[in-house]
């Protein structure tokens, strides 16, 4: 009996603690790893929100010290991440705690790597570069949607190339994820959209990649049919608890899933886009998605079925084309409801610059995963109609 080796499976997860309050066992885990010295990455916002110096203090009232980082932009650059692994290293730091959403986060993961190794963040680009293991790293969310915290992704732009690049490896996948949705709490509605709908992708993306099976698809579906059910409520009522929980373990199940089946061109596309004209990933992600359905629907029939049924739509009796059109409205509408309707033009994509987005989205490594092959063309193709 012959074993297929490409049938093979393989899953990552951090030691996860769900729920509210989680945050506040941070010293706990940071004292399990012997921490003296913690180095804290976070944002300007965040810190401005509390929730920095709440982190501070429980840290400092178990005994450890902390320094902290706050130079990340909304879509981390190298340079940042170079000048945080120079400040972990003069202040002898010994583990990294990140609070944050996906910038801080994906900071934070580059820190850890340059901080061991020394050389520049821009060496380990694609997969599995890192030969060195990063120091222990906990990481508290603090939006619901990037699912940084449970993945084994890093994304760190470059400005001099104008693109975002990707770090896939084992290394960056945290040691413990401190889930805790009383912190998405100071989100606002635009943010929970655009997280909540970046969440959405992932599962999507993870269900029908040519990486996804048994261990993955659980959990992508499930988180298909809590944003479908409870996003546009959330959007409503951004306060209520109940909401931002579902919200919060869709997007951790989202994560469980693309860490482990990879993603498709949504990403790949949008990457470029963000590292191109520096947008919130989120909101990339929601302009293409449509447009990347429509083009990868006949490559993956069976799989957009599940996923129009996990979106509520009852597909009995429907052919495929009806099936289609119904899961691209829905997408549509609940983009629509939750306030994602731009096109790229309004946000400054002309069509003189797809040919330089189509060439980079063409080098992510998420684009290998894509349930139809790309071709150049292809890619620009799906651009201009998301114009």
């Amino acid at each position: 009996m012959s074993h297929d080796i490409s049938s093979l499976r393989k899953f990552v997860s951090p030691e996860i603690v769900f729920g509210a309050g989680s945050r506040k066992s941070v010293a706990n885990f940071a004292s399990n790893f012997g921490a003296r010295h913690v180095f804290l990455v976070s944002d300007p916002g965040v810190a401005a929100a509390g929730w920095v110096q709440e982190i501070i203090d429980l840290l400092t009232e178990a005994g450890i010290r902390t320094t902290v980082f706050t130079g990340v932009s909304p879509n981390p650059k190298a340079e940042e991440v170079m000048a945080g692994a120079e400040l972990y290293k003069a202040s002898e730091c010994d583990v990294i705690v990140a609070i944050g959403g996906g910038s801080p986060m994906d900071c934070a993961k580059g820190i850890g790597i340059v901080a061991t190794d020394g050389r520049s963040i821009l060496e380990f680009e694609g997969v599995d570069t890192i030969t060195t293991p990063p120091p222990p790293l906990i990481l508290i969310p603090t939006t619901a949607g990037t699912s940084a915290d449970v993945s084994q992704f890093a994304i760190i732009s470059d400005p001099d190339r104008r693109f975002k690049f990707s770090i896939i490896s084992k290394a960056v996948v945290p040691d413990v994820s401190l889930i805790d949705p009383q912190v998405t709490e100071t989100m606002d509605a635009y943010l929970t959209a655009c997280t909540g709908v970046d969440a959405m992708v992932h599962a999507i993306e993870a269900f029908v990649s040519t990486g996804s099976g048994p261990l993955t698809d659980t959990h992508a579906l499930e988180a298909i049919r809590l944003i479908n059910r409870n996003l546009e409520p959330l959007i409503q009522n951004t306060a209520d608890p109940y909401l931002r929980e579902q919200i919060m373990l869709a997007s951790m199940q989202a994560g469980l899933a693309f860490s482990n089946a990879i993603l498709g061109a949504v990403h790949a596309m949008s990457h470029s886009l963000g590292g191109f004209l520096d947008l919130p990933h989120g909101l990339c992600n929601a302009l293409l998605l449509e447009h990347v359905v429509a083009y990868n629907f006949n490559s993956a029939e069976d799989r957009f079925r599940r996923v129009a049924e996990a979106m509520d739509i009852d597909t009995r009796g429907m052919s495929k084309p009806e099936i289609k059109k119904r899961l691209m409205n829905r997408i549509v509408e609940l983009k629509k409801k939750v306030g994602l309707e731009a096109r790229l033009a309004q946000l400054g994509v002309t069509v003189s610059d797809i040919p330089h987005l189509s060439g980079f989205a063409l080098q992510d490594p998420c684009i290998l995963t894509n349930p139809r092959k790309s071709s150049l063309r292809d890619v620009q193709v799906v651009y201009e109609e998301a114009l």
